[in-house]
């Protein structure tokens, strides 16, 4: 790392360092929720909640974080979750999370919305990435889309389900990013001014627009028209048996996001897909719902009550720590995605902060983990929390 750079201790030093780095514009996109933003505040804030036991005189030695996802070992139960306008918190951000995360050993989802393409990202980098979906009223490009990502050797599709229509974020519509980014609002102007080298490494990129949409969809050849292109819209309409058409278009493992009520856990589970995302979309569409580690224990109750399902649960939303991630594991997740956490590290740092990022979640895990007296992650279970302070 660069002597210039500063040194992170802990997601909330990359947070910090974001702040002051990028515009107000992309740093209020990652830092923020729907509404009254209480269920983005109560997500992290539940987890912090919840206490764990320590034990002592336990056998530590040859403890490590490594697990498995989708039956494919990685450095640690952690994926970078899909993550819109990633390249707006840093030049070619994607493609540098991407590259970080291939490094360090965990997956990688792209978004839709990405500012670099699934092509860009695959010439990038040589191991699999995945590839997220939002299902779009135009099913001509969302077949598209999935076809691209066969092509670039994408590992694993993740379909997106609770964003068929988007929330009410404030701070979006404030500062003109609830369309396409309107860069010419004099507000927006200045506070690009005030980050001049924000500006300068972004003009050194002609990767400034949604890479898998402009240029590649019908009548969007550029971000202006695309704003205009209804048939870009996400499809309202979809249904399970949508879920089923994408299943079969795209004959590999497919995740469903976004999922929070059993009931959907359970058809999840009988459908036979790979794994289910417990997730509120980070607090960015239902304001008011329960936290993802609320929700936690009764997703996982359903599936494992579905006879041979081999469905994996993981979960998302508010994870800013390695002790957050053991949480969600001792509650019976298998995994965790982060999305924010490595925006932050992102914007802060490039390639380098998502590093950090990883490596501070992978320390926190492991010291943490040891401390409550394990030394692999896949023992971890309710013991080593205490119980009157989780979710039941």
């Amino acid at each position: 790392m660069s002597p210039s750079v500063p040194f992170a201790t802990s997601i909330e030093d990359l947070r910090s360092q974001a702040q002051r780095r990028i515009p107000r514009m992309f740093y209020d996109y990652v830092d923020a929720g729907s509404w009254t933003e209480g269920t983005y505040r109560a997500n992290t804030e539940r987890l912090r909640d919840i206490r764990l036991c320590q034990r002592v005189a336990v056998n530590l030695d040859g403890r490590h974080v490594r697990s498995t996802m989708l039956g494919q070992p990685v450095a640690m139960p952690v994926a970078l979750g899909p993550a819109g306008l990633a390249g707006m918190m840093h030049p070619d951000g994607e493609i540098h999370a991407a590259r970080a995360a291939e490094a360090f050993g965990v997956p990688f989802a792209l978004s839709t919305m990405s500012i670099c393409s699934i092509e860009d990202v695959a010439a990038a980098t040589t191991k699999p990435f995945w590839f997220q979906l939002y299902l779009l009223r135009d099913r001509g490009f969302s077949a598209s889309l999935i076809e691209r990502a066969k092509a670039a050797r994408c590992s694993a599709l993740i379909l997106t389900l609770d964003a068929p229509v988007l929330g009410r974020r404030y701070k979006d519509v404030r500062n003109g990013l609830s369309t396409a980014p309107q860069w010419y609002r004099p507000r927006v102007l200045m506070d690009f001014v005030r980050h001049p080298r924000w500006c300068m490494d972004m003009l050194k990129t002609n990767r400034r627009v949604f890479g898998n949409i402009v240029g590649h969809a019908p009548g969007a050849d550029d971000i202006a028209k695309m704003s205009d292109w209804k048939h870009l819209e996400v499809d309202s309409s979809l249904t399970w048996d949508d879920i089923e058409w994408v299943r079969r278009q795209w004959g590999g493992p497919l995740i469903l996001k976004g999922l929070m009520d059993p009931a959907d856990a359970r058809r999840a589970a009988q459908m036979g897909v790979a794994a289910i995302v417990v997730s509120n979309h980070g607090g960015r569409q239902l304001d008011g719902t329960p936290t993802t580690i609320e929700a936690l224990p009764r997703m996982v109750e359903a599936v494992r009550a579905v006879p041979g399902a081999a469905t994996e649960v993981w979960m998302d939303s508010g994870i800013r720590s390695g002790q957050d991630v053991l949480k969600a594991l001792a509650l019976g997740a298998q995994a965790t995605l982060i999305g924010r956490a490595y925006l932050y590290g992102l914007a802060a740092q490039g390639q380098a902060g998502v590093t950090r990022c990883l490596e501070i979640l992978a320390e926190d895990l492991e010291l943490s983990m040891a401390l409550c007296g394990h030394v692999r992650v896949g023992t971890l279970d309710r013991s080593v929390l205490v119980a009157e302070t989780c979710p039941t």
